[in-house]
């Protein structure tokens, strides 16, 4: 059956006119996406529980309470009370407390339990869609032992946590290949949309994107919740996960690649007809044609090229859909918590697709260098500067995207976050001091003679045909064999026809490497190139991990780590105070609670702790607030011991607001004794 194929110019009209409707389309999705977004704190933490940790209460409660800094989601299992002997004693209802700004949630407590420890395990996901989990114990009448260990395993870990984490990396290296690819040819080579090795680089990358976004939809349930991979076939929690922000980005990332599917089709379709005529040892006319690209739209005899407005409208539709794709990692992840998400989110997709052109185009010239010989020199100085520009916008948002999730330097250092973005820094670094090497290699490139390359082909040419000849007398040189057997339509033998187009493969590619090897400056930059994206795989890597890690600044908020911990209404203030009297058993920390952190009455809470972790009694620990600003203070304050290493204060009484320096002073003998202090804002 004969297929009959529209005219290329009535093909192109059809494409130009469905881009800019495509294009419109994804513009709207894109305004109703952010419309959506609504600012929240990267990564929610747990700030208060009613009954608190370690707390020993008279009576039992009716229910227990969580406080949370950010909306977060949670089922009626997310929150499990278990008595001494392990059974819950919850009635796995979850209530929601939520109100104005305070986010809080509960379930009820079965009526008449007995006295003793009672652990408390929740789980939920925060705003930025990561797991986050956690417990803690309280006592009714008195302390007793239990036995219920409390778990040490994160949310989003285990077996289930790695094939997560690995679908996220693929994405990013799918989402970086398919956007760089496409970029390559539109700015830098045209011509390359008729090459085959880069056709099926940007194809498989759109395989690779689809492929691991399916993965991470179905592993979402499990992920976030028993952490069991058959849970993936529940499709309630499928259902659940769909009416999520996360599942409906990737819900929307999955659209999107409908719509960049049929740009790659169009761009190494009706695109690449326009240079299927090519032949590959047309050197000097390839680079001809490569400057007209450049030119403007016109051709060598200074007419205009009706392929200018098709080329104009896949540049503008890619853009738009790469910018789309980009959106469904801005909309669900860090970029749309903290601080100043409406700069946060657009500045989040310029960093991701600044991040693509880079290192997707590399990874389209290291192919366009080992798999096409006849790359043009234009094409390779174009990428160079398409490559700065990239790496201009990507340092402009990623600093600002450093200062927005770390907060202050102390936490560059101090956190987990900030460490892996000294470790991106490092990489992004090394790969630029390679890259400079490289556009060294495209400036000798540049001024080495064009027909240099044409040269080579014809040498690789004449050796062919040479050793060919040497098989001896009576032998059909391979030359000749190939011109024979394409002469034979059918070839009698089946083996033999196998046997030879493997010799035409061998030898074409034995011709291909042997004119790529003919230039060093070519050869050169190849190796410098590969190094490149050895050091680009490992920088994805690190940014995957860097993107499911706690920001700093929430960490420092969490653990009072920072300069100041910020108080907030309705959020307690919690720091953490490491001590040493310098005496026996002298060292420890002391964990502060001021709820709820504001001027007027505060309820204080100390809890004192051995450095592994057991509740240490202390013989005396005093408190003192002063406000240095004000001349007030210091105010001082014995609490009182409401358990062997806790001890609570009601009706602390802070009059003015300001930046207040609390001291502890902690006694751990009659003569060992120190006084450790912090600084917390109060609003």
């Amino acid at each position: 059956m004969t297929a009959t194929a529209p005219a290329p110019s009535t093909a192109r009209a059809r494409a130009t006119a469905l881009l800019p409707r495509l294009a419109l389309v994804l513009a709207a999705l894109l305004a109703s996406l952010f419309t959506a977004a609504s600012p929240a704190t990267a990564h929610a933490a747990l700030t208060a529980s009613d009954p608190k940790d370690g707390a020993v209460v008279a009576t039992a409660p009716a229910q227990v309470t969580l406080s949370f800094s950010e909306q977060v989601a949670m089922g009626d299992d997310s929150i499990r009370v278990l008595d001494p002997q392990g059974k819950r004693v919850d009635t796995g209802e979850l209530r929601d407390m939520c109100s104005g700004n305070t986010v809080r949630y509960g379930t009820a407590l079965h009526a008449g339990l007995p006295n003793g420890t009672y652990t408390v395990a929740w789980q939920a996901v925060s705003a930025d869609s990561h797991p986050i989990s956690g417990a803690f114990t309280f006592s009714i009448g008195a302390p007793s032992a239990t036995e219920v260990s409390l778990p040490t395993a994160q949310a989003g870990g285990g077996p289930v946590g790695i094939a997560y984490g690995i679908a996220r990396y693929l994405s990013y290296a799918g989402f970086t290949v398919l956007v760089g690819g496409a970029a390559f040819i539109l700015l830098c080579w045209r011509r390359g949309a008729a090459e085959r090795p880069l056709q099926k680089l940007v194809v498989r990358a759109w395989v690779t994107l689809t492929v691991a976004t399916l993965a991470m939809l179905v592993l979402r349930t499990p992920y976030t919740g028993s952490g069991n991979f058959s849970d993936m076939f529940d499709l309630d929690g499928l259902r659940a996960v769909l009416e999520t922000k996360t599942g409906a980005s990737l819900v929307s990332r999955l659209l999107l690649l409908g719509a960049a599917a049929l740009f790659v089709a169009v761009l190494f379709g009706v695109s690449a007809r326009r240079v299927a005529g090519a032949g590959p040892d047309d050197a000097y006319g390839a680079e001809e044609r490569d400057k007209v690209d450049a030119s403007g739209g016109t051709d060598e005899t200074g007419e205009p090229d009706d392929t200018s407005d098709l080329t104009f409208g896949l540049a503008m539709g890619g853009a738009v859909v790469a910018g789309g794709i980009a959106a469904t990692w801005a909309l669900s992840e860090h970029a749309s918590t903290g601080i100043q998400p409406g700069i946060a989110m657009p500045a989040d997709i310029l960093h991701l697709m600044a991040v693509a052109t880079w290192l997707g185009g590399l990874a389209a010239l290291l192919v366009a260098l080992h798999k096409v010989p006849g790359i043009e020199r234009a094409a390779v100085r174009r990428f160079s500067t398409v490559a700065f520009v990239s790496v201009l916008v990507l340092a402009v948002t990623g600093i600002y995207q450093s200062w927005r999730q770390l907060g202050s330097w102390s936490a560059l250092t101090g956190t987990d976050y900030g460490q892996l973005l000294l470790l991106k820094v490092a990489l992004v670094a090394v790969l630029l001091g390679i890259a400079f090497v490289s556009r060294k290699w495209t400036a000798r490139l540049a001024d080495a003679p064009v027909a240099r390359v044409a040269a080579a082909r014809q040498t690789s040419g004449v050796v062919s045909r040479e050793t060919a000849s040497d098989d001896g007398p009576g032998e059909t040189a391979p030359s000749d064999v190939s011109r024979e057997t394409e002469a034979v339509t059918v070839p009698e033998d089946p083996q033999r026809a196998a046997q030879l187009a493997r010799q035409r493969a061998a030898r074409e590619n034995a011709r291909e490497k042997q004119a790529r090897d003919a230039d060093p400056d070519r050869a050169g930059l190849r190796r410098s190139v590969l190094a490149e994206a050895a050091i680009a795989v490992i920088l994805l890597a690190v940014t995957t991990v860097l993107t499911s890690t706690e920001p700093g600044r929430a960490v420092e908020q969490e653990t009072g780590r920072g300069s100041s911990a910020t108080a907030v209404p309705d959020r307690a203030v919690k720091i953490t105070l490491p001590f040493d009297t310098g005496g026996p058993n002298g060292k420890g920390s002391v964990r502060l609670e001021l709820d709820p952190g504001r001027v007027g009455a505060n309820t204080l809470h100390l809890w004192s702790d051995s450095p592994d972790g057991t509740p240490l009694d202390l013989p005396e620990i005093k408190v003192a607030f002063t406000l240095p600003a004000k001349d007030i203070g210091p105010l001082p304050l014995v609490p009182e011991q409401a358990a062997p290493g806790h001890w609570t204060a009601s009706g602390v009484q802070l009059p003015l607001a300001g930046e207040w320096r609390i001291d502890v002073t902690v006694r751990t003998s009659e003569i060992d004794q120190t006084t450790v202090q912090k600084t917390v804002k109060i609003g």
